[in-house]
């Protein structure tokens, strides 16, 4: 089959690999039909070499048709269309029956300290072959992966994979009340959705973002924007002086603005692996503007939720202002199981009131991956999601 695959920093190329086989009785194997080009990849695109290797498959945002299942799988049938979240889980372990799927206690990657395995995504979380691919091995398959019915296109479910429950959990644990204010950081993919789940839910949303195109596609589902980098004042201004009740920050850690952080990344990204993993992992930095604003702007009392990934151990924070304001953090990455069943209506609903089939900017077949993942990280060609097709 073909397959997307890293081959070094800022170099990936769609390559001849081995097809997936079914390996456990729980197993299934789909073809792929759609998969995303996230953020997160952009991650591993440019900073995360040290934890990969050469040829290892990525994606982690994928859909398509099941084509062979196990002897132990009850649930799926060959022919039927699913969406895979990120996160391998078993769904019967403590932390599963808990609603934390990410972690999982099956798949939790135990040699790296990190949590459950997710598809595509270095040795940190199980070098999983991802899904950016024309096939792909699903684990605990009646668990993970989703069906979904046949009458509306890909794109209407493709985002249950990832971004859209990544966006309704960062919601959720900024914990509004109704009618509250809610500030976003960031207008990517997930900050896009994170805006549009504020308001179906009735709150003002304040959004940030420096890109004027991802302003005007928030503009439309009625968020108010900003496009300064440091937006304090004007959040403070907007909001009679106090901030937001909550700001979520669907940035992460590659915020503008940041530039001393951005040079020791790349310092570290340069090292042999030898010497960088230890560095990544005992004394990374991230690039923390976006954080640090949030944290400035955010009324006293509030919350403020990270649906943006951070990675590193040695940022420092500001303890005494988050003390001082009595400020609520919440994080982590997505259990997007957990959330699957709320969301799945809001997706089948003929008016798609989160506008998952207006997110797409760009749908492209597979081949022209390596392309895109420049563009996307570049920002160039008005380019907000991008969707491949095997």
């Amino acid at each position: 089959m073909r397959a997307l695959t890293w081959q070094g920093k800022r170099k990936v190329s769609v390559e001849e690999v081995p097809d997936p086989v079914i390996q456990e009785p729980t197993d299934a194997v789909i073809r792929i039909t759609s998969t995303a080009i996230c953020g997160s990849d952009l991650h591993l695109y440019e900073l995360f070499a040290p934890f990969l290797k050469k040829g290892d498959i990525l994606g982690h945002e994928p859909m398509g048709i099941v084509e062979e299942v196990g002897s132990a799988v009850a649930d799926l049938q060959v022919g039927d269309r699913v969406v895979i979240p990120f996160v391998v889980a078993c769904g019967s372990c403590f932390m599963c029956r808990k609603g934390l799927t990410t972690q999982c206690e099956t798949t939790q990657n135990r040699h790296s300290g990190t949590g459950a395995s997710l598809y595509g995504y270095t040795s940190l979380y199980g070098s999983v072959p991802g899904g950016q691919a024309e096939r792909l091995r699903v684990p605990y398959a009646d668990f993970n992966a989703t069906k979904v019915g046949s009458e509306l296109a890909d794109d209407r479910y493709l985002f249950l994979s990832d971004i859209l429950p990544t966006a309704w959990q960062g919601v959720a644990y900024a914990g509004l009340e109704p009618g509250q204010t809610l500030g976003v950081m960031g207008l990517g993919p997930v900050g896009q959705f994170v805006a549009r789940i504020g308001k179906h839910l009735g709150h003002r949303v304040i959004a940030v973002e420096p890109v004027a195109e991802r302003r005007a596609m928030a503009e439309r589902y009625g968020v108010e924007t900003l496009d300064m980098p440091d937006a304090t004042d004007a959040l403070k201004d907007l909001t009679d002086g106090r901030g937001p009740d909550a700001i979520v920050d669907a940035v992460g850690m590659e915020a503008h603005g940041a530039p001393g952080a951005a040079t020791a990344q790349q310092l570290v990204g340069a090292l042999p692996d030898l010497l960088a993993k230890p560095m990544m992992r005992h004394a990374g930095l991230d690039r923390l503007s976006a954080l640090h604003t949030a944290f400035d702007a955010v009324r006293r009392g509030g919350t403020v939720s990270l649906s943006g990934v951070y990675v590193g151990s040695a940022d420092p924070m500001p303890m005494m202002t988050l003390f001082d304001k009595q400020i609520t953090l919440r994080m982590g990455q997505c259990n997007v199981q957990s959330w699957r069943d709320e969301l799945l209506p809001l997706v089948e609903d003929p008016a798609d009131p989160l506008g998952t089939g207006d997110l797409t900017t760009h749908l492209v077949p597979l081949e022209q991956a390596p392309e895109y993942y420049e563009i996307f990280q570049k920002k160039e060609d008005d380019c907000i999601k991008v969707v491949l097709q095997p």
